[in-house]
């Protein structure tokens, strides 16, 4: 389905960046597996995409700063010549109730989900505009739609991808680039592994398919959207969430 294209995703040393790049990896793209501060991680997933007979390399940058993303797409494209998929799932959380979050932990985030899809976004387009094709993915969220409690800040920056993905995708559209955005809902990871079993049930029972989703529903999404078979979508934010927000 993606043979011969070159795809970078961004945060793909574990849980939902993982399941996106061993997917890209199973229908033939040769992955970009980036990564900031988890190498054997990142390594790991570079050997599962190997060991299945895939093509895979692993670099490192911090999406959130400008400079590091700058040089990290150059050498992309120096040492491949194109990128044809840009999947921007880099992203943290630091949750606190309103009154008590603090002025870190809410830039902090804003930084690397907000501004660091930007900045990748920004550094793509150029690429992808003179190759007349790309296809870019934003990881949004449930929450950056319908809000929640104790997580102004990651809805907030959330909430931006869409504004992100919805103005790009009117800006490149011309040039055959497809911009959409994927909103997860509660989804089987570490993010969500913590959580105790009492808020896992209330969660559950908020949810009309009545489970957590799996990283692999929301990885079949997104590579969708990287397809030929999503040549006529863009601008759209695709919900893998069980129904969860309609």
């Amino acid at each position: 389905m993606l043979e011969g294209k070159i795809a970078v995703v961004t945060g793909a040393s574990r849980g939902i960046g993982r399941a996106i790049a061993l997917e890209m990896a199973r229908q033939n793209a040769f992955v970009i597996v980036n990564y900031y501060g988890s190498l054997e991680k990142a390594k790991q997933v570079k050997e599962q995409i190997l060991k299945e007979g895939g093509q895979a390399e692993i670099m490192q940058c911090n999406v959130a700063d400008f400079k590091q993303c700058e040089l990290f797409f150059k050498q992309i494209v120096k040492e491949y010549g194109k990128i044809d998929i840009l999947v921007n799932n880099a992203g943290i959380t630091k949750d606190d109730l309103l009154l008590k979050m603090s002025e870190e932990a809410f830039d902090s985030v804003i930084e690397l989900n907000l501004k660091g899809t930007f900045q990748c976004m920004k550094f793509v387009a150029r690429t992808m505009m003179k190759q007349r094709f790309g296809r870019i993915i934003n990881l949004s969220s449930v929450s950056g739609v319908a809000g929640n409690i104790g997580q102004t800040n990651y809805a907030a920056s959330k909430a931006g991808v869409i504004g992100l993905t919805k103005s790009a995708a009117r800006e490149l559209a011309s040039r055959n680039i497809t911009v959409n955005a994927v909103a997860p809902g509660f989804i089987h990871t570490d993010m969500t592994a913590c959580l105790s079993q009492r808020v896992k049930e209330d969660a559950e029972q908020k949810i009309p398919l009545n489970r957590f989703g799996s990283p692999k529903d929301v990885a079949d999404a997104v590579v969708f959207l990287a397809s030929d078979r999503a040549s006529y979508i863009t601008g759209q934010v695709l919900h893998v969430d069980g129904g969860m927000v309609m």
